[in-house]
């Protein structure tokens, strides 16, 4: 099979891309490499050609469980891949230059409405004790600062900041940035942590603030459990997930009149092009509320 081990070693330990990027990358070039040899008895990465490529490409869209978007993905991977090799000298041609990316319809990120977050908030009955807080603090974490689940999942005590109410978040390539915070989410947050001071034993305190009941850190899964059980009482949306309420954020702020470039800085996007994708949100409410008002639209 291709050898791709000298690629991930160095995305993990020069680019120092988060896990969750690492596994996805593993999978599409694993994916990619197993095709070559199966299909085509390509066994070195110097036999595979542009159209090697294509073929592969062509039957991945031809599964339907590969839409053009995630096609796209594992294309993205390959290129990283062969532009690395180029750069560092171990790959002479890159035959990615003559391989297109298949076109896609691009999908608004979905976002949960005001009013249903502000039901989840007002409405629904968290259940008593640590679990129930904890759960609440999540959501209510996930709203207020747009933080990705990444993020949540890594903060302590020590990034806490009550007096300037902020939190220091550690996002993409360990890039470290400051996120303010309102009244609400610190009383949450004075709450939930006058429980865990009061449940776990001072070694578990210095560690994450997100911890399941026998104090051991949550993993992902159990984040998305918690999110999408909550968001299913108020919207009927098919995504639920922590990433729903990052759109939302997003959305929420710009509908209500914030900059762009400050809700770039909050959400840690390294170009403002990835922050303008919620301008068609805004844009797509407009046009619903002229629809409804203008007495000719």
């Amino acid at each position: 099979m291709i050898d791709f081990s000298s690629f991930i070693d160095y995305l993990r330990y020069e680019k120092r891309v988060s896990p969750h990027t690492i596994t996805a990358y593993e999978s599409d070039l694993g994916q990619f490499s197993r095709y070559m040899e199966e299909a085509l008895q390509i066994r070195t990465l110097a036999e595979v050609t542009a159209g090697d490529i294509r073929t592969w490409v062509i039957t991945l869209l031809e599964d339907e469980k590969d839409t053009a978007r995630t096609v796209n993905r594992k294309l993205s991977a390959l290129k990283a891949f062969y532009r690395h090799g180029v750069k560092v000298g171990t790959i002479a041609e890159n035959p990615m230059h003559q391989v297109r990316s298949p076109k896609f319809q691009k999908r608004l990120p979905e976002y949960v409405e005001q009013r249903d977050m502000a039901r989840l908030f007002d409405d629904i009955e968290f259940a008593e004790g640590y679990e129930g807080t904890r759960d609440r603090l999540i959501l209510e974490m996930f709203y207020a600062t747009g933080m990705r689940l990444s993020e949540l999942l890594n903060l302590r005590k020590s990034d806490i900041d009550f007096y300037n109410n902020s939190l220091k978040v550690l996002g993409k390539r360990d890039k470290e940035r400051i996120i303010p915070f309102g009244n609400e989410l610190r009383d949450l947050l004075t709450i939930h942590l006058g429980n865990y001071e009061k449940k776990f034993t001072p070694d578990i305190q210095n560690y994450y603030i997100f911890v399941a009941a026998n104090g051991k850190r949550l993993y992902p899964k159990a984040i998305y459990r918690i999110v999408r059980k909550y968001l299913t009482m108020v919207t009927t949306i098919d995504k639920r997930s922590p990433h729903v309420i990052r759109h939302t954020f997003a959305t929420h702020m710009l509908n209500n009149g914030a900059d762009l470039n400050a809700i770039k800085e909050i959400l840690g996007h390294s170009s403002l092009a990835a922050t303008q994708v919620y301008t068609h949100n805004s844009m797509e409410q407009l046009k619903s509320i002229y629809k409804q008002a203008h007495p000719r639209a």
